[in-house]
């Protein structure tokens, strides 16, 4: 029975990486790095398709949405990381653990439908040229982005419901350095069938359409670049994909390494790297994919 054997928990234990001192440092001079990188070529990312004539085109406009997106993702972990390795404090109160699941799952369910937005926009773009001024719209561009952060916010409200009704023993330990909806579900006391449920319904009604469509609309961009005779014009609408299929990539190759390789409930978390790099490592570098892999953005900083 939750509660019997046990006080409820005011605060959470964040287990972080290790103890040792000298990697502490060395841990803590990496991760700030990498978050100062992070800030400034997303800030740049989105400064330069603001001001640049070049960039005013419905990929860029998702593009500046996705790296705000990765900004308020690496926000909302890392400097609660620093601060941890800083000030020696792994806590994280009830509150301050329920608002990361909040908004980290709200934004991460948002930047699984901004790629799946850029990949229909790829498809359109490589598949259908003439109609592309008509079916990506200024308008149909707002509604989509507008529709990827009220999905987020659908799928992170219904989680965050589901985990409210939880109980936890006052010595819990999570064993991440963020506070990960799944592994706090197996650490519940009480029982985690609504929450279990309500995880796997929007993983399934959300998330699942979300690869789909980036599936289906790879598919059918491959299907007619190999019907291009000419290998200039292959490698012209390869070249438009390029960035994104490597950022798509990146961030669904981290995700499914995190949660879908079996694990038992409690060692969900166990490969802290792979969390590091959805979490961390991710949100760097997509502004950097697409410094240096594409031409228009790599003319919009020389000019």
């Amino acid at each position: 029975m939750a509660g019997s054997n046990c006080t409820q928990a005011t605060e959470f234990i964040l287990a972080g990486f290790t103890e040792a001192p000298a990697t502490q440092v060395a841990q803590f001079l990496l991760f700030l790095l990498t978050y100062l990188v992070t800030i400034l070529g997303n800030l740049g990312m989105i400064a330069l398709i603001r001001v640049s004539p070049l960039l005013h085109s419905p990929m860029y406009y998702f593009l500046g949405n996705l790296a705000f997106v990765n900004l308020c993702t690496s926000t909302i972990i890392t400097p609660r990381m620093l601060a941890g390795v800083v000030l020696g404090k792994k806590g994280i109160t009830y509150a301050g653990c329920m608002t990361q699941v909040f908004t980290f799952d709200m934004f991460g369910m948002a930047e699984c439908f901004l790629l799946a937005t850029m990949a229909y926009d790829r498809y359109v773009a490589v598949c259908h040229p003439l109609l592309y001024p008509l079916v990506m719209s200024p308008e149909r561009c707002s509604w989509l982005v507008t529709g990827s952060y009220l999905l987020g916010l659908t799928n992170s409200v219904g989680e965050t419901i589901g985990m409210s009704s939880l109980f936890f023993c006052i010595s819990s330990t999570v064993d991440l350095f963020f506070c990960d909806i799944s592994l706090l579900i197996s650490l519940s006391t009480s029982d985690t069938t609504l929450s279990r449920v309500i995880l796997r319904t929007s993983s399934s009604l959300l998330g699942v359409p979300s690869i789909l469509v980036v599936l289906v609309s790879y598919v059918a961009i491959i299907s007619t670049v190999l019907g291009i005779s000419s290998a200039e014009g292959k490698r012209k609408a390869f070249s438009t994909c390029a960035s994104h299929l490597t950022t798509v990539s990146t961030f669904y190759g981290a995700l499914m390494f995190m949660y879908l390789i079996p694990r038992s409930d409690t060692s969900r978390g166990g490969d802290k790297w792979a969390a590091v790099l959805y979490t961390v490592v991710t949100p760097m570098l997509n502004p950097l994919i697409y410094s240096l892999r594409n031409q228009e953005v790599k003319e919009a900083w020389r000019r």
